[in-house]
C-alpha cells in the first residue's frame, strides 16, 4: 500500500491524471491519492476562479482526513506556490503558509517534494504580456511586473531554505516546460513534468489512461466549495477508478 498527497493549483489540476496513472503503474492498483488542488488555489486564503470559491489548502479537510488514517508509505508533493504572490500576499506570509504545510506533513512522511517557481519563464515576460496575463488570470492584482519578479525571487529563495530546513527534495522547474504562458506547463509537457515532480518515470504503455478517466478526475468535486456564494459540501468517500486506485479531493 502507498499513498500520494498532492497539493497545488492550476498546474496540478491540469496534470492530475498523470499523477494518478503514474502512481498506479508504480505502486499498484491499491494506491491512495489525496489531493487539495484547483484553479487559482491559495495555500492560506479563500480563492475565487470564475464563479467558484475554494478554501485555502491549509483550511481544507485533507488534514483531518490524513490525521485519522493509518500511517503508510507516503510521498507528498507541494507545488504551485506562486498564486499567492499575484493575490497580493507578502513573501513572508506566503512562505509562512508553505512552512505550515511542511510542518504538518513531516510527522507523516519524510518523502516530500517541494517545487520552486518558474522564474526563467517569468523573466521572459514583457510588460505588455504581463499586463495581459494579469488581467486575464487575476484582474484584482495591481502589482507591477517588477514587484512580481521581486516577490517571486524572494519566495523562490525562501522555498530553497525551507526545503533544506525540513529535509525535502527541492525541484527546480524546467524552463522548457513553459511556452507563451509563463505560469502553466504546456499540455505537451504535462506527462514529462509531473512524472519528474513525482519522481517516477514509466513507459507510456504502462501509464496509459483513458480520456474518460481524465475527464472524470478533472470534473471531480472537492469536499467544500462555494458556487455563487452558496457553499456546497461533497463528502469524500473515495472515488474508485476503473483501472484501480482511489482518489479523495479536498
Amino acid at each position: 500500500m502507498a499513498r500520494i498527497v498532492a497539493l497545488g493549483a492550476s498546474n496540478l489540476t491540469r496534470g492530475f491524471h498523470t499523477i494518478v496513472s503514474t502512481a498506479r503503474s508504480v505502486w499498484g492498483p491499491e494506491v491512495e491519492i489525496l489531493a487539495a488542488l484547483g484553479h487559482g488555489r491559495s495555500y492560506g486564503s479563500p480563492s475565487r476562479f470564475l464563479f467558484r470559491t475554494l478554501p485555502g489548502i491549509l483550511k481544507s479537510g485533507l488534514w483531518t482526513e490524513l490525521a485519522r488514517r493509518p500511517q503508510m508509505m507516503t510521498r507528498a508533493l507541494v507545488t504551485d506556490v506562486g498564486n499567492d504572490i499575484l493575490y497580493g500576499f507578502s513573501v513572508e506570509r506566503t512562505l509562512g503558509w508553505v512552512e505550515e504545510v511542511l510542518r504538518r506533513l513531516t510527522p507523516m512522511t519524510q518523502d516530500i517534494v517541494l517545487t520552486g517557481l518558474p522564474l526563467a519563464a517569468v523573466y521572459r515576460l514583457s510588460r505588455i504580456k504581463f499586463l495581459a496575463f494579469r488581467s486575464m488570470l487575476v484582474p484584482s492584482c495591481r502589482l507591477t511586473i517588477s514587484q512580481v519578479i521581486d516577490r517571486a525571487e524572494g519566495v523562490h529563495e525562501g522555498l530553497v531554505k525551507l526545503s533544506s530546513a525540513y529535509g525535502t527534495k527541492f525541484l527546480q522547474l524546467d524552463p522548457a516546460w513553459y511556452g507563451f504562458d509563463p505560469i502553466h506547463v504546456r499540455p505537451s509537457c504535462w506527462r514529462t513534468a509531473w512524472q519528474e515532480i513525482l519522481g517516477e518515470r514509466v513507459p507510456r504503455s504502462r501509464g496509459t489512461r483513458s480520456m474518460l478517466e481524465s475527464a472524470r478526475l478533472y470534473l471531480m468535486h472537492p469536499e467544500r466549495r462555494s458556487i455563487f456564494g452558496i457553499e456546497q459540501v461533497t463528502p469524500q468517500s473515495g472515488v474508485a477508478l476503473r483501472s484501480g486506485g482511489q482518489v479523495w479531493l479536498y
